[in-house]
């Protein structure tokens, strides 16, 4: 009924929450969040050991926190604190007990992490969520438009009991975590969320699709894409569309949406809404908003406090770690155009933590921002800096020049004698030829990276690409246990997970 959807739209417009941080003063935000945290968590053992309490009575609030708190990576925060939450314990690093542990997606390092999720986080991915919903009220979308169905394409929300805790992926935790009047709209439901099983779970989606009225489609490009190909080659259809006329906005998390964008309208029967997400095992970070077009703006008020660290030789070594004493910044010492590493404090009890992704201010002024890629991403073996977000613009050029699909990529650094070369994996279904998809690689990304170009005269003396077959991207993904849900294949191979690419392309006689 029409009237229901001016019902839940109006409620939306009424409870809307102060999402327009060009109104706001994020900085004044940032401490008082910073201020909230450390007074909620003063009581841990976390708290205590580094004197949260003395923090909060300093003068400098900001000042005392950096001075007192050290910088920390997954493994240093695991094996001094979190380890305690998996056994049980309760007031480590946030007050009471971890219920639940997101195992992370794992692009960066061969083996999967385990991050605390608390309920105040849940409750803060929830808030950024009706956040999420209350801007599209922004794009004028009819009143029918929020009657219909939200495909959410996650991990699976039968979570591994450990005795103490749950662990699975965040989207899966926050599925099953979902508020009751939200159940009505999401889709694919209980039953098919709980399945464990990729395969399972694809064919279930695809049998039920046509009992569905879906006007919003949430999770990582290439598996949506996977979804729609296959409901339109079981249906016989021209188009998404033609099955699910009110899809209107699609909602897409957890890597750039430029290589995609080709292949996934070609699967469109006419336009919609783009819209990014930055949901993390960490917590919800950013989203996009109708007037920010190309890039999604910090949420400052969350839960969440940042800090930044430049991405450069003087804080990070060639394989992407984190050197001593990197320079680190506040929200209001960023500057535009330039690549910083993430540090959180949370209300998961991450405090300082370094999550691996790298970020470019496009408006500081705004807290706007365009995910870059991860610390572990770029590929700089002599200087050439090349960033995710580098290779997502020359893939969506090479696309766009030579009218071809190319719906996964990845890129290993090689040697050339003494000279260094990069090797580019293309994963597309089309014809073409590989010494050409070099070439123009090359050229896009001379203009694009000005120390891409510079090292290219110098150490880097050779561009190699080689053209897979897609399916043997999945095949790798799958036997990483890694098919589905929000996992992403990694941008960049490096050590082991090199070695298990080129392995899996042997037994595949690609190499």
């Amino acid at each position: 009924m029409p009237l229901l959807g001016s019902i839940i739209k109006k409620a939306y417009e009424i409870r809307r929450f102060p999402i327009d941080i060009k109104n706001a003063d994020p900085v004044r935000e940032q401490r008082k969040v910073l201020r909230k945290l450390l007074t909620k968590a003063q009581g841990t053992a976390f708290g205590e050991h580094y004197g949260f309490s003395g923090i909060l009575d300093s003068a400098n609030l900001v000042c005392s926190f950096r001075a007192a708190v050290p910088v920390h990576d997954y493994n240093s925060m695991f094996s001094a604190w979190w380890y305690r939450s998996l056994n049980g314990e309760a007031y480590v690093t946030w007050p009471g007990r971890v219920k639940y542990f997101a195992l992370t997606s794992g692009t960066a390092d061969a083996s999967s992490k385990q991050i605390p999720v608390t309920n105040d986080m849940l409750w803060a991915i929830r808030k950024a969520t009706i956040r999420l919903l209350v801007s599209t009220t922004k794009y004028d979308f009819p009143d029918e438009f929020y009657e219909k169905g939200i495909l959410m394409i996650g991990g699976s929300t039968h979570l591994q009991y450990n005795g103490t805790y749950y662990q699975g992926d965040v989207s899966g935790i926050t599925a099953k975590n979902i508020p009751f009047w939200f159940q009505h709209f999401y889709k694919p439901g209980k039953s098919i969320s709980r399945e464990v099983e990729w395969q399972v779970k694809l064919n279930e989606i695809v049998r039920n699709a046509p009992d569905w009225d879906i006007g919003i489609v949430v999770g990582v490009p290439a598996w949506i894409q996977i979804i729609f190909e296959r409901i339109i080659a079981e249906y016989k259809l021209r188009n998404i569309h033609e099955i699910w006329p009110n899809f209107g906005a699609y909602v897409h998390s957890g890597v750039s949406f430029e290589p995609y964008v080709n292949s996934f309208q070609n699967l469109l029967g006419k336009s919609i809404v783009y819209n990014e997400s930055y949901l993390s095992s960490e917590g919800y970070i950013a989203y996009q908003y109708p007037e920010s077009k190309n890039s999604m703006v910090l949420i400052t008020d969350n839960g969440i406090y940042f800090e930044f660290i430049p991405y450069n030789e003087r804080n990070f070594d060639e394989e992407g770690n984190l050197k001593e004493n990197p320079e680190i910044l506040s929200l209001e010492e960023v500057a535009e155009g330039k690549n910083y590493a993430l540090l959180l404090s949370s209300c998961a009890g991450a405090w300082r933590y370094l999550i691996g992704d790298t970020v470019k201010f496009t408006n500081p002024a705004a807290c706007e921002i365009v995910l870059t890629g991860r610390t572990k991403h770029f590929l700089s073996l002599c200087g050439e800096h090349l960033s995710q977000d580098n290779m997502n613009r020359a893939v969506k050029l090479l696309q766009d020049e030579m009218n071809i699909k190319i719906n996964e990529f990845t890129v290993c650094g090689i040697r050339n004698g003494s000279l260094f070369g990069h090797k580019w994996y293309l994963g597309t279904d089309s014809d073409a030829d590989a010494l050409i998809l070099a070439r123009k690689l090359d050229e896009y990304l001379k203009v694009l990276n000005d120390d891409y170009r510079v090292e290219r005269l110098e150490a880097i003396r050779e561009i190699q690409a080689e053209i897979i077959p897609l399916q043997v991207f999945y095949e790798w993904m799958k036997a990483q246990g890694k098919e589905g849900g929000a996992h992403k294949f990694p941008r960049v191979l490096k050590n082991q997970q090199l070695k298990s690419w080129e392995e899996h392309l042997k037994n595949y006689g690609c190499q």
